[in-house]
């Protein structure tokens, strides 16, 4: 059985850092391409950050230079950096992966609140 438990979310000062970690389990992170998602009430849920099996990442333009996402394979965790943060950054964020065959699979979420 696959499970992403994330965790790390909370509340932060604008300006702050929070790091996120997911971790797997019932696969392994380097089998598979590993992203962060965020969602806002009443808007889509976008692709923040990914790291692809072979380790190449990608980031949202709106969070590039502020945001970094990093694999763990020891671990088998996934993390995402986030520093420089504005109130648009609010939102639950969610782990997900996606291997070459077979569904993907979603974490529980995680709420990251920025306000002064």
């Amino acid at each position: 059985q696959v499970r992403l438990a994330e965790s790390g979310g909370g509340s932060v000062q604008p300006g702050g850092s929070l790091m996120l970690s997911c971790a797997a389990s019932g696969i392994a992170v380097t089998d598979n391409a590993m992203a962060w998602y965020r969602q806002v009430p009443g808007k889509e849920r976008e692709m923040v950050a990914r790291i692809s099996s072979g380790g190449i990442t990608t980031v949202l333009n709106s969070v590039k230079g502020r945001f970094t996402i990093s694999r763990d394979d020891a671990k088998n965790t996934v993390s995402l950096q986030m520093n420089s943060l504005t109130p648009e950054d609010t939102a639950i964020y969610y782990c997900h992966s996606q291997g070459p065959r077979g569904p993907a699979h979603w974490g529980q979420g995680t709420q990251v609140t920025v306000s002064s």
